[in-house]
């Protein structure tokens, strides 16, 4: 696997100001002549985490795609920024768009089939790939979403009482607060400061799966035992023909690592 930055320099200037995020980009050694693939990991994860120890990255260089992956904010090597801004959902998505142009993905091209981008999300990253796939229909060609949620976990989060239990050890009441908090507690490296900034930036643009639906064929993805699989009848509502997977067995934290996700994802991806 060749791993490199995207660009000339790790860091990509967006809308003046530079959000230092950590970009791979891994070659296959036998191109397959198809769209390069987009991976956006989930809240508390990152590209190492989330796609490389996790078989995504191998898996799809095996089949002859490009990939290209990005830390988030305040993730994995990524910069942590100090102003809440750098987190919006949108300012993301903008810096995904600088950073897949980048390197190289250009707008979908009738006759020629490596035109475009396919992008997979995870959990958070599920939720910034049905708006960045509603808001770039001539770039993205297909989608698919693993642990995807109909609402927004993080923008019901209780970030007073995060932050004080942070500073004193107050205990958290809200019980959804409360795991988020432990989970990114418990992910290497972790940023709980930064994570937070997300959080606040989370709040500031709450996800609305109806106000931006993707129009691209959708692949939905989650563990049979994820207490957000019910998301996957909502979202499909939204997006009629989406196609469902659920994984036996799995819960939110695990099915990233089935083989039975890559599988259903490389089957709809190589259409």
């Amino acid at each position: 696997m060749a791993g490199q930055h995207a660009g000339a320099a790790p860091q990509h200037t967006v809308e003046g100001t530079d959000p230092g995020l950590n970009v791979l980009v891994a070659e296959p050694e036998i191109p397959a002549g198809v769209p390069p693939v987009l991976l956006i990991h989930g809240f508390a994860s990152s590209v190492a985490l989330n796609w490389e120890q996790s078989g995504w990255v191998s898996t799809l260089l095996e089949s002859g795609r490009r990939v290209i992956a990005v830390d988030l904010p305040g993730h994995g090597r990524s910069a942590a920024p100090e102003d809440v801004d750098s987190y919006t959902p949108s300012r993301i998505r903008a810096d995904l768009l600088q950073i897949v142009s980048d390197a190289g993905a250009r707008p979908i091209a009738d006759g020629h089939p490596e035109s475009g981008l396919d992008v997979v999300g995870y959990s958070l990253g599920s939720r910034l790939a049905w708006e960045f796939g509603a808001t770039q229909p001539s770039l993205v060609r297909r989608l698919v979403l693993g642990g995807p949620s109909s609402r927004d976990p993080l923008a019901e989060f209780d970030l007073p009482a995060a932050q004080r239990f942070l500073a004193d050890g107050t205990p958290i009441d809200d019980e959804s607060t409360a795991a988020l908090v432990t989970m990114a507690q418990a992910s290497p490296g972790a940023d709980m400061y930064a994570l937070l900034s997300l959080v606040e930036g989370i709040k500031e643009e709450p996800f609305d799966a109806a106000e931006a639906v993707p129009r691209q064929p959708l692949l939905l993805v989650a563990g049979e035992k994820d207490e957000r699989v019910g998301a996957l009848e909502v979202l499909g509502g939204l997006a009629p023909g989406a196609e469902v997977v659920i994984v036996p067995g799995r819960n939110h934290v695990n099915v990233v690592t089935a083989r039975a996700f890559k599988d259903a994802a490389l089957e709809f991806l190589n259409r």
